[in-house]
């Protein structure tokens, strides 16, 4: 497994990577705040019509999204974090110097794509969350404890969304060609976690479906936490759960890779 030393400058070196483009980071914090304004006053028209829409009054329904502004680089939601330059060394044949690296290839993309989570979440992720809080009603914890296990949610929402994504990159040793597992992890990372409309809002069975799969766990257990609106216990016993199974499945699928690999004489 290598050194806990070495996966913590791996994630020292994701988060190096990402600081250097400080124009693309200063771009990410304009859009994310000009696109949280426009949901901000969708969100309020639509509550106007349906109060307590999901459960959320439009104090809550605006601090989900500029949560959800926070956390979509931070998540890599759509996509993009570790495991697009995952695919790219998997097409181009360059994972067989990662295979061979003292380093478990899961814990070395985990935390690499940890570092990167942090930073386009410090650099990315709070302006927008603190222009939000400033200029509209925000429905915002005062106990020091509920911040906490915000914080912890946030922790296990970054593992879900990586074992989610590594698992797609995974595909691209079959495959070959990633561009398709990018659109389809767009796509489902769009509709599946909530970004555009909280998943306690869905209707009816669909809104049953979507609140127990993988992606409920990035951005609506985050946001039920830091609003009281569901019990730490479970939703930290539901982002764990999920954690286990998918880098669990990540493994076993690395597993069958390698041997392919190998098999293949790469």
């Amino acid at each position: 497994m290598g050194s806990w030393r070495l996966y913590v400058a791996v994630a020292v070196g994701g988060f190096r990577r990402y600081a250097t483009y400080r124009a693309a980071t200063a771009a990410g914090v304009f859009t994310n705040t000009v696109f949280g304004v426009i949901l901000v006053y969708t969100y309020l028209a639509l509550w106007d019509e349906k109060p307590h829409l999901g459960g959320y009054d439009q104090a809550q329904a605006v601090t989900y999204v500029w949560l959800g502004q926070c956390l979509y680089a931070t998540l890599a939601i759509q996509g993009g974090g570790a495991e697009k330059d995952l695919m790219d060394r998997i097409r181009t044949g360059e994972i067989a110097v990662d295979l061979y690296r003292p380093a478990d290839l899961q814990l070395w993309w985990l935390a690499s794509d940890m570092g990167r989570s942090l930073f386009q979440m410090v650099g990315r992720g709070v302006i927008p969350f603190l222009f939000g809080a400033v200029f509209f009603p925000m429905a915002l914890p005062t106990e020091v404890t509920t911040w906490a296990a915000f914080l912890v949610t946030l922790l296990l929402a970054a593992v879900v969304s990586f074992a989610i994504r590594y698992l797609a990159a995974l595909s691209a040793f079959w495959l070959m060609d990633g561009m398709g597992i990018s659109q389809a992890l767009m796509i489902t990372g769009v509709f599946f976690s909530g970004i555009v409309l909280p998943l306690n809002a869905f209707p009816g069975a669909l809104g049953d479906i979507v609140q127990v799969l993988p992606w409920a766990a990035l951005l609506q257990m985050p946001a039920d936490v830091l609003m009281g609106e569901t019990g730490v216990p479970g939703a930290f016993a539901f982002q764990a759960v999920w954690a286990v199974v998918l880098l669990a499945a990540g493994r076993l699928l690395q597993s069958a890779a390698t041997r392919r690999v190998v098999v293949q004489g790469g």
